[in-house]
């Protein structure tokens, strides 16, 4: 008798352990950099919104983060009826989060939002939209105003994430926090400034999440980051500091992941604010700094100096034709005397990325070399992009990444006039024109060209001062399996599971 009862404790204690173990991994704890700015798909254009919308919502068609092939989203199928025309054949069946079931005037509802002052940050993706119409309830077309080969592929960006009507209507200003889409994750909190937190969606059309609640939680400062990483605190890192980088290798309970991205770091001026429009000064500037220097300092081996605004891993890129960048101080002080510009001082922006923060103290110091003071201004990421809109900074430090395989994405929400993103106020007639042709053509000789044209013409105009063309350093926990960095650092975490 009490031998069974001791076998019974054994095989309860077992069987407790394992379910405890179970739901102690039925929550994937993420540590971001940035907090979401919001969860309503067409009013950002930033990563870490992007990425929350990939989780809450879908889009026609995905991206495939292997091949980089674009395969079946919504979309069951599609057909290209004229180079302005695109039909859409939508999965029956797939319901939002709030059980209404998902069709074609959704689809239309969709489109048409971003087209209106909502959707300007996302401009630069759906400006060239002229109509979405209806065949039946599970059958649309796009039509365009003019060719736009760039834009299938836009089409896996979160911007063109499906929304519920009803539900959009009923929140009003506030949707951005009571999202309601059709994704593997339902929304259940966010908390601004600390973490966000969703739960899966068990009436997801597709393959079903394989845990139960996903904690994002934004973590600025890299070291915080690594030490809730190294305790446990968190199951994914991102991104992981270079100098902490042997710290992840060097643990056996944890694992780095390194991927080449599409990004480009960039100090950019303000085109709205003299003397910036000046470009004697703009080049002066650039002159003045070793951005080889600086990259080496700061990234420690991580990545390299772009040269060109479309690196090299995307298409039509001549980065590597392209001579690198030489400081000559000589030939900055003779550009100011000529713009007559004595004892200049300006603020440098940056939000609070260590790196970013590091980059400017360097350029700071040599900067002071020309007879340019400085101050460095450090802003939360939030309070930071309502500054840049404001239109009252000098020289900032950003960074973007194009999600989106096609060379128009590099450049066109940088510096096409009018551009949700572009903080340089930069707004050329004959840059605009060759984005516009560089859309209008198919992929071939002459689209190489053009991007080739734009590149160059971009490097003469120095908008901006190319610094650094970072990698994708994410951190996990030994355990997680089915992660991997994305390029464009539009982390997905749908597939993700844990193995002891």
């Amino acid at each position: 008798m009490v031998k069974r009862r001791y076998f019974a404790f054994v095989v309860f204690a077992l069987v407790f352990g394992m379910c405890g173990a179970a739901a102690a991994r039925d929550t994937l704890r993420v540590a971001d950099q940035y907090d979401v700015t919001t969860m309503d798909p067409i009013a950002h254009n930033d990563l870490s919104s992007g990425r929350a919308c990939s989780s809450l919502y879908d889009t026609l068609v995905f991206l495939d983060p292997v091949s980089e092939s674009i395969v079946p989203g919504l979309a069951e199928s599609w057909e290209f009826l004229s180079g302005t025309a695109y039909k859409f054949n939508l999965r029956r069946g797939v319901k939002f989060h709030n059980g209404e079931e998902m069709s074609a005037a959704d689809v239309k509802y969709s489109f048409t939002r971003a087209l209106t002052p909502a959707g300007a940050k996302v401009a630069a993706y759906s400006q060239n939209i002229k109509d979405v119409e209806i065949v039946d309830d599970y059958t649309v077309i796009i039509h365009l105003k003019t060719v736009d080969y760039s834009f299938f592929s836009s089409l896996t960006h979160s911007w063109t994430s499906i929304v519920n009507k009803k539900a959009v209507e009923a929140a009003g200003d506030n949707y951005g926090m009571n999202p309601v889409g059709t994704g593997p994750f339902k929304f259940v909190s966010w908390q601004k400034g600390n973490k966000y937190t969703l739960e899966r969606f068990d009436d997801y059309w597709g393959p079903q999440v394989r845990y139960k609640t996903l904690e994002v939680r934004s973590i600025p400062e890299p070291t915080s980051r690594m030490i809730e990483l190294e305790s446990g605190g968190v199951d994914i890192a991102f991104p992981i500091a270079n100098n902490d980088m042997k710290r992840v290798e060097g643990n056996e309970n944890l694992v780095l992941h390194r991927a080449p991205q599409t990004s480009v770091h960039y100090m950019g001026f303000n085109f709205a604010k003299k003397p910036f429009d000046d470009i004697r000064v703009r080049r002066a500037i650039s002159a003045a700094l070793d951005t080889v220097a600086i990259q080496a300092a700061v990234w420690r081996g991580v990545g390299k100096v772009p040269r060109s605004l479309i690196t090299a891993s995307t298409r039509y890129s001549i980065d590597g034709e392209i001579p690198p960048h030489v400081q000559d101080v000589d030939l900055a002080k003779k550009l100011l005397s000529e713009a007559g510009i004595k004892g200049l001082k300006l603020e440098i922006w940056t939000n609070e990325r260590k790196e970013r923060v590091d980059m400017a103290t360097i350029i700071q110091a040599q900067l002071q070399e020309i007879g340019i003071s400085s101050e460095i201004k450090v802003l939360e990421w939030g309070a930071y992009l309502n500054g840049l809109k404001a239109k009252t900074h000098d020289l900032f430090i950003s960074g973007w990444v194009s999600s989106i395989p096609d060379p128009n994405f590099s450049v066109v929400g940088l510096l096409e006039t009018g551009a949700g993103s572009n903080f340089t106020f930069f707004s050329d007639p004959k840059l605009d024109e060759l984005l516009k042709k560089g859309r209008g053509v198919p992929d071939g000789d002459e689209r190489a060209e053009i991007y080739r044209e734009m590149q160059l013409y971009i490097n003469d105009q120095f908008p901006m001062v190319y610094l650094h063309n970072d990698e994708s350093i994410v951190g996990t926990q030994k355990y997680v399996k089915g992660f991997k960095p994305r390029p464009g650092e539009n982390h997905s975490f749908r597939d993700i599971y844990f193995e002891e």
